[in-house]
């Protein structure tokens, strides 16, 4: 369970696939040398600090994780993160919480809750994706238009009001770079899919700005140089204050990393027909945001596109995504001065690309047309994450959904008394009254579903309609998958009540496991009495007319 798959890929690794993962290596480092530096600027940081990030995580990842093809770096869905927080907490708030989400990441994973990640709710999911794109996009409208303006405002409504106040300031020669820009990543690969669109559209607008001098803003023009090697690793200052402060942004990290690492595992696994080890997936993402953080970097996860790029030109092993880390090293130490020459329209029309693919629009269509309930998480988390803040649009959205669950749970369980008309032994409904004869003192309800804390109350209200008191009660539970600490506490309410009326509680068809070893821990077993808790309903009627007979003999 935590052992990396490194391990297993490399018994029989030979030099066909050796070259294979070299191919992919080298392909996907260039590929993720635009995005790194795209994604760094629209997080509020400097470009290096993606460029870090996608070398260090990226490296670990491969190294230590549970998926044969997984590529790590930091993505698009970090962005509205890692914005904020650099907003509210400055560069080495981000870089604690970081720190603290990598530790969050390696306990989830010792916790071996990989799998329960997995269960987050598809609406949600799509919901806070598609509301990540649009911000992605809206926060590219500034460069995109090359607007003269100042600091765009973070709040999503003010942001669109500001553009819409400066759009008279658009420049044409950064809105052409921009769409030409996405011309070309649209229609490159008509062309071939070897080398990347995002790149071929790098190096031709950077060419144009550079010969034909046009006047449009670059990377060196706002934020300087780009260093060509690596920073010194620095151990961040933790306190007791600063991780209170952070804790809430540290764990929005850790929860969307895990949920995005785990989900471009399970798609790559569809590709190459693989097995991911999702613990050991959260355990390596957390390192690599650990060490990320103590190289100046932003929050690292699984990127979905960067990933199916590696498997698509033959990476089956980490050895590709070892070597794209090491690719991008090399860009970085002898070419990454050159890319200061980017201009930033260019890297904005890239950024509305990966905002198109990531808004998942048939998807979010798709749910529309479904169940209620699924349109409610859906909306309800989309709008928060676009006009509130992410980390509460995840936490309402998956209270709302747990509430719309619980709902549907108490909806599918049902409590019927069950007519004179009874069911033969093996169980199968019957109309004829002499297969099984109810004696007349004797009344049953049947409860269908789980009864759970949602349902519980209402096989307790049901009990209320018996108008006379028998002298036996049958609960017919053959239908009851589980039962839960509330389940079970009515059930001991109703026992006591009909104690005090002298009525004898039976609990017939007791077949779940489940149901039966919590009836022993609780003692309720042992409270109705074992011989009065049958696994079938000839056996409840049997001992019903034993105790009727007892109660005549006495009476």
């Amino acid at each position: 369970m935590f052992r990396p798959k490194i391990f297993d890929t490399l018994k029989n690794y030979n030099r066909q696939q050796f070259t294979k993962d070299l191919m992919a290596g080298l392909i996907v480092g260039i590929v993720a040398l635009p995005l790194a530096i795209a994604f760094a600027i629209a997080s509020g940081v400097s470009p290096e600090k993606g460029l870090f990030t996608a070398i260090i995580a990226g490296f670990i990842i491969s190294a230590l994780g549970g998926s044969r093809v997984q590529i790590g770096g930091p993505t698009g869905a970090f962005i509205v993160i890692v914005y904020g927080i650099v907003q509210q907490y400055g560069v080495n708030g981000l870089i604690i919480a970081t720190f603290i989400a990598g530790i969050m990441l390696i306990i989830m994973g010792l916790a071996r809750l990989g799998a329960v990640i997995k269960f987050i709710p598809h609406p949600l999911i799509i919901g806070f994706t598609s509301g990540i794109a649009l911000i992605i996009f809206s926060s590219q409208v500034k460069d995109f238009l090359g607007l003269k303006m100042g600091t765009v405002p973070a709040d999503f409504l003010d942001k669109w009001k500001s553009y819409f106040e400066n759009f008279h300031s658009a420049d044409v020669y950064a809105v052409l770079i921009g769409a030409a820009t996405i011309a070309i990543i649209l229609l490159w690969p008509k062309v071939t899919s070897k080398i990347p669109g995002s790149l071929v559209a790098i190096l031709v607008t950077t060419l144009a700005v550079q010969l034909m001098h046009l006047p449009v803003e670059t990377i060196g023009s706002r934020f300087g140089a780009i260093p060509s090697s690596l920073p010194k690793p620095v151990l961040p200052h933790l306190s007791f204050a600063i991780v209170k402060n952070l804790i809430q942004p540290a764990f929005t990290i850790a929860l969307l990393g895990g949920i995005e690492s785990l989900l471009s595992a399970v798609v790559s696994d569809g590709m190459i027909g693989g097995n991911h080890r999702s613990n050991m997936e959260l355990v390596a993402q957390g390192v690599a945001n650990i060490f990320s953080s103590l190289f100046g970097g932003i929050p690292a996860t699984g990127a979905i596109a960067r990933t199916a790029t590696n498997v698509k030109n033959g990476g089956r092993t980490p050895v590709a995504g070892i070597i794209h880390a090491i690719t991008l090293l090399m860009i970085m130490i002898f070419v990454g001065k050159w890319a200061a020459l980017i201009p930033m329209a260019a890297l904005a029309g890239i950024l509305v690309v990966v905002a198109y693919n990531m808004s998942e629009w048939e998807n979010f269509i798709s749910v529309l047309k479904g169940p209620g309930s699924d349109i409610a998480i859906l909306l309800t988390t989309f709008f928060l994450t676009v006009l509130v803040d992410l980390t509460v649009a995840i936490e309402i959205g998956m209270v709302l959904a747990a509430f719309l669950f619980m709902r549907n749970m108490i909806k599918s369980s049902e409590v019927s008394i069950i007519p004179r008309e009874m069911v033969d032994e093996n169980g199968a409904d019957s109309d004829d009254v002499n297969d099984y004869a109810i004696p007349k003192d004797v009344e049953v309800f049947e409860i269908t579903g789980p009864l759970f804390f949602g349902a519980a109350y209402k096989f307790k209200d049901a009990i209320k309609y018996i108008q006379t008191h028998p002298k036996v009660l049958i609960i017919r539970m053959r239908h009851v998958p589980i039962i839960d600490a509330t389940g079970l506490r009515v059930l001991k309410e109703v026992h006591k009540e009909m104690k005090q009326h002298g009525t004898k509680l039976m609990l017939a068809e007791v077949n779940s496991p489940q149901v039966l070893k919590e009836l022993k821990e609780s003692r309720l077993l042992f409270a109705v009495g074992k011989a009065n808790v049958t696994p079938t309903f000839a056996e409840v009627l049997k001992r019903s007319n034993e105790v009727l007979n007892e109660r005549k003999n006495i009476e």
